[in-house]
Parts: C-alpha cells; structure tokens; sequence
C-alpha cells in the first residue's frame, strides 16, 4: 500500500512519536517557566550591566594569556587522554563489538559518568590531588570519557558493517575485521568527535577554575567577584572567544581535509 493512502497516524515511526512527545513536553513546561513576579526594567539592567565589559583592560594581557595557555594545556592533555579511555571503553559498549555481559556493564559506566557535572569532577579532583592544574586534567579526562565514548560506540553502531561481515566470512578476525573493516568508514566521524571535545574542553577547563583546577577559571571567578573588574572580565572572555574562534576554524579545515581525502579514495 502507498504510504500516502495509509491513515495520519500510520504514517509516524519510532524517531517521529519522539519527537512529537519532546515537542509535547517541550510546550507543557512553558507556563511553568517564571519570573521574578517584580515588575523590572529587563534592557536598563541589561544595558547597565553590559556597559561595564567596556572597553577591556587591556592591562591584563599578559597574565590572562599566561592562565589560558594553562587552560589550553589542560585541555589537551585531558582531552588526549580521554581519546585513549574513550576508544577502549566504547569498543565494550558498543552492540556490533561486545557482548552483552560486556555491553551493559560499560554502557552503566559511562551512564554513571556522565551523571556527574564536570564542576563536581573537578571538586572531587581538588579534593584528592589538591588546588592545581593535574586537577583539572583528572575532572576533564573523567568527564570527557562519559561523553566520547558515547559518542565513539554510536559510530560504530551506525556505520556500515558490510565491510566488516565480508572480511569475517572470509576467516579474518575481529581485530583485522575492526582495522580493515569498520574502523575505515567510522573514522572520519571520530575524528570530528574528538576535534568537538577538544573544543568543548577548552571552554569547560575556563570555568573548573572556579573551583581551583587550575586555568583561566581562577582570574574569571576573583574578576567576577570584584565589583569593578567587569572590564578586565570581558578581556578574559575576548581571549577565550579568540581561542575557541580559532579551534573552530582549524577543526573545519581538518575535517574538511578529512572528506576530501576519503571522496578521493571512493573515486
């Protein structure tokens, strides 16, 4: 029967009921979204408040380039190392790799891990290693894994396995199937999952400083807290935009690099 002739509500699969009962959910909770009940000027504060960010302090440069290279340093070695965890890890949550008894035991794992807020990562950090940088590397690294390896084990999940049933058929092995077979068509998209958590954690290593794990954090939170230090505030969050801006850039090159070079491969 065409699809056009069956009844409205025939015609929904599993991803359109979800996205009717978000959509559903989403409209509820409007009406229990309020205010603060006082009648406020909302744009004079706003104006008032923005005012301040300018113009930056420029006096700051220097140190505020010294905490980012931290914070840039944080955020590379964290994210390396939640590469490295995150690509064993997803391999025994992913259905076409693991086992069941390995599947959902991995799967609770980074359920768990990703329950925990990176600000908590990083309290709890703070608290076994001390007020330092390690610190921030551990909550970064313990937060980014919850997420890659998601991430990582949905790749391999979704990726076109025909490669890898064919190289099975003809007696390779699991690890030849993975290295010939599937990782080839998942690893263009792995790539640009890690360029995202490299991007994520520069942002995220600005604020765990908040909490003493080292980087930018620590100069935002004493800004912030000083009634007169918006100005040196919005410095801070130019450079972090600057940093970000340029990660971005450079990550759309190598992704972009990434395609080509495998549209030149299918030719």
């Amino acid at each position: 029967m065409n699809k056009q002739h069956l009844p409205w509500h025939s015609r929904f699969d599993l991803l359109g009921i979800t996205f009717l009962l978000f959509l559903a959910a989403s409209i509820g909770a409007i009406p229990s979204i309020e205010g603060s009940g006082r009648d406020l000027d909302y744009l004079g504060n706003l104006s008032r408040f923005v005012a301040q960010f300018f113009p930056p302090d420029w006096s700051i440069l220097d140190r505020t380039l010294s905490g980012l290279l931290e914070t840039v340093q944080i955020a590379l070695v964290s994210t390396l190392l939640a590469i490295v965890l995150s690509f064993l890890i997803s391999l025994g949550a992913s259905q076409n790799v693991a086992p069941p008894w390995v599947l959902w035991p991995t799967r609770m794992l980074l359920n768990l891990i990703r329950t925990i807020p990176s600000l908590l990562w990083a309290l709890l950090a703070v608290v076994i290693v001390g007020s330092n940088s390690l610190a921030g590397v551990i909550a970064l690294t313990l937060y980014s894994v919850g997420y890659l390896a998601k991430f990582f084990s949905e790749t391999f999940e979704s990726t076109d396995l025909s490669s890898q049933k064919a190289l099975t058929s003809m007696g390779a092995g699991p690890i030849q199937a993975f290295q010939y077979g599937l990782w080839p068509n998942a690893r263009p998209i792995i790539w640009s999952h890690c360029l995202w958590m490299l991007e994520y954690n520069v942002r995220s290593a600005s604020i765990i400083g908040y909490v003493g794990a080292g980087g930018i954090g620590l100069h935002l939170k004493l800004y912030a807290e000083s009634a007169d230090s918006w100005n040196k505030f919005s410095l801070v969050l130019l450079c972090i935009l600057v940093i970000v801006t340029l990660l971005d850039f450079a990550g759309e090159k190598i992704r972009k690099s990434i395609r080509d070079k495998l549209d030149g491969t299918v030719d």
